[in-house]
């Protein structure tokens, strides 16, 4: 028999280094990526307004009869990350003056190290207001540098045209702020027909609270307000009027849950104040409590 001499190419040895440190790679990424999806699920869960696109915050006057410094710690204590600074107030942590469009560079650039440092953003300022067009640019100009992106204010109607132009070229929202009747803006449909034909980035600052002591259902304000609000004051009160002061959100008689409710039916986006004016002394429990029960009711109201 005739026999054929067959070349066997023998398979070159896989490459089992490079394999098993491809593999450790992807598995290392899946981890992360496994954390990253953890952890926003976990802030979710403790934070629930974030996935709604609402800034829970504090105006700094619930700690009016503190520093800005010391109002932030509180605020951060509250388990909030925002905060809606007022005007004059004592600035403290070292640095002198008070909070406003007069702060030089150098101090507006200490305030927002601090609330750095302090994992608090400063996303509004008032509620303020100024008497001429160099000073409404001033007060623009002063926010633009802080970042903040909403004026809270009582303006006069005359100057609401001007503010519309400015809120336009700085990319800043003004909310008019409603105080109790009979403050001029009381009303919502004062304030709708103040804003009529001016700039989206005029609208309301929801004060639930006042509106309850005028005698105004705040759930029926936001409807008419519909598609304008830009901002919120948060508060409950213990009873209608204008005897009526704080309680703990959720407990009071300003019905949280329903004004939760139309806020997310309206797809508000924006910052939420706590402001908390009563037990001035010692209300950080208060607010926090607030947040609390606040959180809980975004959970379980549709």
């Amino acid at each position: 028999m005739n026999f054929t001499t067959q070349t066997i190419t023998t398979p070159k040895p896989m490459n089992f280094t490079r394999k098993i440190f491809s593999g450790l790679c992807l598995l290392l990424i899946l981890g992360a990526c496994k954390s990253m999806n953890s952890n926003k699920s976990g802030s979710a869960a403790k934070n629930p307004e974030s996935k709604l696109g609402w800034e829970l915050g504090s105006q700094a006057y619930t700690f009016r009869l503190f520093t800005f410094a010391e109002a932030i710690k509180k605020i951060d204590s509250c388990n909030l990350r925002y905060v809606e600074a007022f005007p004059g107030q004592k600035i403290g942590g070292g640095i002198e003056g008070t909070m406003g469009p007069d702060m030089d560079d150098a101090k507006r650039k200490a305030v927002l190290e601090m609330l750095k440092a302090n994992n608090v953003k400063v996303v509004a300022f008032g509620v303020t207001g100024a008497g001429n067009e160099a000073d409404w640019t001033k007060l623009f100009e002063f926010c633009k540098a802080m970042g903040i992106h909403t004026i809270t204010s009582e303006p006069n109607e005359k100057d609401i045209p001007l503010l519309s132009k400015l809120a336009d070229q700085y990319q800043i929202n003004v909310a008019i702020h409603n105080h109790p009747d009979p403050s001029h803006y009381w009303n919502p449909d004062i304030i709708l027909n103040a804003i009529k034909g001016q700039s989206k980035r005029i609208g309301a600052c929801a004060d639930i609270g006042h509106w309850v002591r005028s005698g105004l259902d705040p759930v029926a304000c936001l409807k008419k307000l519909e598609g304008h609000v830009l901002h919120s004051h948060m508060k409950d009160l213990h009873e209608k009027g204008k005897g009526g002061h704080d309680v703990h959100w959720g407990e009071g008689v300003s019905n949280i849950p329903a004004v939760i409710a139309e806020l997310k039916r309206q797809n508000f986006k924006g910052a939420i104040s706590a402001e908390y004016e009563y037990n001035w002394q010692s209300n950080s429990a208060d607010v926090a409590a607030s947040v609390v029960n606040f959180r809980d009711l975004i959970t379980k109201t549709n």
